[in-house]
């Protein structure tokens, strides 16, 4: 089986989101550091380095594809999302809260809201990011980090 290699980032000049292969490049003229997307055969569009997200391999309930910055509710209720992230983590023994290994990979880290089970563990921890669990969480990607930073924070009115 083959990993499809994958970025998405925002155009510079217009703010679209475009998918395809990443590249930073130094830029000769100007001797400024470039970030681009080859968005197919020779087409390589500038986008903001800051936007860059890497595909991870999955798609949620409803087949869209799963980047970094990704931000997904869990059993359709808007009050239980996560945000997809690449870095470190450590795998927690649900039953006795001790950290039994420290990873890196993909993983979900919950986005605390007015529901009170945002703050409880097990279910603030984070959580590897599988096919089995987008699956059985029925996950669904309802923004990103970047379009999206209202979802980021806690409201009480929620």
């Amino acid at each position: 089986m083959t990993r499809e290699i994958l970025f998405r980032g925002k155009r510079v000049n217009n703010g679209e989101w475009v998918e395809g292969y990443y590249s930073p490049v130094n830029i000769p003229i100007t001797g400024n550091m470039g970030h681009f997307i080859n968005v197919g055969g020779y087409r390589a569009v500038e986008i903001d380095p800051a936007t860059v997200g890497q595909f991870t391999g999955l798609t949620d309930k409803n087949g869209a594809k799963i980047f970094e910055g990704d931000i997904l509710a869990c059993h359709n209720n808007p009050k239980d999302i996560y945000k997809v992230v690449l870095g470190e983590f450590n795998v927690i023994d649900t039953e006795t809260f001790e950290i039994v290994e420290n990873v890196v990979g993909w993983h979900t880290e919950v986005i605390p809201t007015a529901d009170p089970l945002s703050a409880v563990e097990p279910f603030n921890l984070p959580m590897p990011l599988n096919k089995f669990y987008l699956e059985r969480s029925e996950m669904v990607v309802i923004g990103n980090i970047y379009d999206n930073p209202e979802l980021l924070e806690v409201s009480e009115s929620d």
